[in-house]
């Protein structure tokens, strides 16, 4: 959770380096937030988040100006995304639909893929809790109240709706199952 300023910098840096943008200089950086949309959701989402949690009357305005832009990007993409759900290093590949429930809690260098659905199940409040360094291909659905593990890999299209704690596994299939094992270093490669 974002709540200070290096909070902020260091989330920044975290999802830019998981996306492999560079900070070479300040012209980049302005050719890339108004040409790289999902950059540019990152940013917010983290600005966003940054506010949210910050408690004075000036950072609420300034949280309700960010979540304007925030909801308008979010619309343009297809991306459900609340804050406070993701850690640093998240990366987003791709535009399309990707729908997360609020009371999910997703650790760092996290690659979500499109049409993926992180959810509550049979109208509980309780959903996933997902490790660190986790793959989720496209079209993955994780729902209910199940724990997903460090270092794993969810294939595409795979429908988890058990818990999987333990590290280093692929998690495939519907109903999900435990496919092999995997270095996840192999697929997300910037950590």
């Amino acid at each position: 959770m974002i709540k200070t300023k290096k909070d902020l910098k260091n989330y920044i840096y975290l999802d830019r380096k998981a996306n492999f943008i560079s900070n070479r200089s300040l012209k980049d950086l302005i050719n890339l937030y108004l040409f790289n949309d999902i950059a540019f959701f990152l940013l917010l989402l983290r600005k966003c988040e940054y506010y949210k949690n910050k408690s004075n009357i000036i950072s609420k305005i300034i949280y309700f100006y960010y979540k304007i832009k925030f909801k308008k990007k979010s619309m343009k993409l297809g991306f459900t995304i609340p804050e406070n759900v993701f850690g640093p290093g998240l990366s987003i590949p791709h535009y399309g639909t990707i729908v997360v429930n609020s009371n999910a809690k997703v650790g760092a260098n996290c690659r979500i893929h499109v049409c993926t659905n992180i959810g509550a199940s049979g109208g509980s409040s309780m959903a996933p809790i997902i490790g660190d360094n986790v793959y989720i291909g496209p079209g993955a659905k994780i729902y209910g109240n199940v724990v997903i593990g460090n270092n794993n890999a969810i294939a595409a299209n795979a429908a988890v709706n058990k818990s999987f704690e333990q590290e280093g596994v692929l998690i495939g299939g519907v109903p999900s199952k435990i496919i092999g094992e995997i270095d996840i270093k192999k697929i997300i490669k910037h950590i």
